[in-house]
């Protein structure tokens, strides 16, 4: 999958990393590599939470899973 980020550099330094597609989906690194990096892991986890939410609610089917 490919996602849009959008970088911002704080005024303290540091370089925000935020998928919009993804609500709440941000990260920050201590330059924009290290953000990358970051907001990547933060993607991975934003979807393995939303597709744990939507496993626990098919309690009277059965799952199938799909690569994408």
């Amino acid at each position: 999958m490919m996602f849009h980020i959008l970088l911002e550099h704080a005024e303290d330094g540091w370089v925000v990393a935020e998928c919009p597609a993804l609500p709440g989906c941000v990260s920050q690194g201590q330059d924009e590599q290290e953000a990358m990096s970051n907001i990547r892991e933060a993607i991975e986890a934003w979807l393995w939470a939303e597709d744990q939410k939507a496993l626990a609610q098919c309690v009277t089917q059965t799952p199938i899973l799909v690569a994408v």
